[in-house]
């Protein structure tokens, strides 16, 4: 693990959402308690403090001059700007700061203002699905992926709605210090750790502590990379070339389940997620790897004694409250 210091810079502003600033700060600061060494510096475009969407004054450190070499910039989303234009100081500053940093990202809607800066031209990207179509009709150079958890294109990252920048800054502390850490500051926040940037928005719990063996960490990547792919115990044992009875050897001694079960409850959370999202629930079993409704409704009447339709009403009923 490097020693040397890494410089994280977030350009505030007025009306920017909390969630999207104190999120992936969370995740560095978290990732400092267990050996990493990130410098996070709070910025907005005359060095005054910001008024956040719900009325909570952010402090911030200075002005963009402030920090000559960022390693990671992070553009922080809001309401204001899918509703109106990035106003030209916000953009300056955006574009000075992506000019200078290592690496570029943005949470959200904050991917409206580097599109604003070009830093997205010629480039994939995503944001919250809601305002997906807008970000594409403000950006036709970009190639927009509506339904990514976080997309990388070269040393650019945006990620999709509020809670994925903590997903995005999971990825990052992977790409800087290796998955064990980035797992460890899961555990530790208790949060869902989603890996795949470019997968649909779902998650995978996080149950007990990571495989030992590198076989099962190869599996565990390959099923939640693709969780509605061919991953038969048959399957996975060819990829490794192991035995079916070898592999499930491994599971059972180390994540107490069967490579049959990892898989299902890899799928089962897909599925939820995809209900969530509006999905139907014929539809979001086929997306998740089930290979019939009934199938899927067996899972959720074992795990949840309710079917996928009553566990979709239930969470209707929830938000509206």
């Amino acid at each position: 693990m490097s020693l040397a210091p890494h410089r994280v810079v977030i350009l505030v502003y007025d009306g920017v959402k909390l969630l999207d600033v104190a999120g992936p700060a969370e995740v560095f600061a978290e990732a400092n308690r267990l050996g990493a060494d990130y410098r996070i510096a709070l910025l907005s475009t005359t060095g005054a403090d910001v008024t956040s969407s719900i009325g909570i004054r952010v402090a911030v450190d200075g002005d963009p001059t402030s920090e000559p070499a960022p390693d990671t910039f992070v553009m922080p989303g809001g309401d204001i700007y899918p509703r109106t234009p990035v106003t030209r100081d916000l953009v300056q500053a955006a574009g000075d700061l992506a000019a200078r940093s290592g690496r570029v990202t943005s949470v959200c809607s904050g991917a409206f203002v580097l599109g604003a800066a070009g830093l997205l031209d010629g480039k994939r990207a995503t944001t919250h699905w809601k305002v997906a179509g807008e970000l594409a009709a403000r950006c036709p150079k970009t190639r927009v992926e509506p339904d990514s958890i976080y997309v990388r294109d070269g040393t650019t990252y945006t990620s999709a709605g509020v809670s994925a920048g903590i997903d995005l800054a999971l990825a990052l502390v992977e790409e800087d210090h290796g998955p064990d850490l980035s797992r460890d500051v899961a555990r530790a926040l208790v949060v869902y750790l989603r890996r795949a940037g470019g997968q649909s928005q779902f998650s995978a719990p996080l149950q007990g502590p990571p495989p030992r063996s590198p076989a099962l960490r190869s599996v565990v990547d390959l099923v939640m990379g693709d969780p509605a792919g061919n991953h038969s115990p048959d399957e996975l044992a060819r990829h490794l070339n192991l035995s079916s009875r070898h592999l499930t050897r491994l599971f059972r001694e180390e994540m107490s389940t069967t490579p049959a079960r990892y898989v299902e409850s890899i799928r089962f959370d897909l599925a939820k997620a995809l209900l969530d999202q509006g999905h139907t629930a014929t539809h979001a079993a086929g997306l998740a790897g089930f290979p019939s409704y009934e199938s899927l409704r067996r899972v959720f009447a074992r795990e949840l004694s309710i079917s996928p339709a009553a566990y979709q009403r239930r969470f209707g009923t929830a938000r509206r409250a």
